[in-house]
């Protein structure tokens, strides 16, 4: 058995999927990204009078996907401390791999009770981010039902 979860501290999900699902005391989250729960604005993003996009604070989104990671682990009742597993997806390895660990060794300073991460640079993702975190948490005796 596993149960879905679904908050409104977090941006809604881009298709039909719930934020996580928990399996036995495993947490599985949906790929999180940095838009804002109430408006949907991307934090940093910068667009042309056409509507381009011609810029963005990796800065600003690090911090905002963080902050939505950490909506969906309370909605959850978990928390920072049980993600065992990150999975990072960069838009721009180069530009942005830097910035974005920097924010990390902000968050997990203790390098023996971060959890483990993977960091992938690929081309594009489903809105105009620069960056998407998928997690895995696990707490003990966590209840599914």
């Amino acid at each position: 058995m596993s149960r879905s979860v679904r908050t409104g501290d977090a941006p809604r999900p881009v298709g039909l999927y719930p934020h996580a699902r928990w399996v036995g005391d495993l947490l599985f989250l949906s790929g999180i990204g940095p838009r804002d729960a109430a408006s949907n604005a991307i934090p940093g993003n910068v667009h042309d009078a056409q509507g381009r996009l011609i810029a963005y604070d990796i800065d600003l989104q690090c911090r905002s996907v963080f902050a939505n990671v950490r909506a969906v682990l309370q909605a959850s009742g978990a928390n920072w401390d049980d993600l065992v597993d990150v999975t990072v997806y960069l838009t721009d390895m180069e530009r942005d791999f830097t910035a974005y660990n920097a924010v990390w060794a902000e968050y997990f300073p203790d390098i023996d009770r971060a959890p483990c991460r993977t960091t992938l640079g690929i081309t594009a993702l489903p809105t105009p981010i620069a960056i998407e975190l998928k997690c895995i948490a696990h707490l003990r005796g966590a209840a599914t039902e």
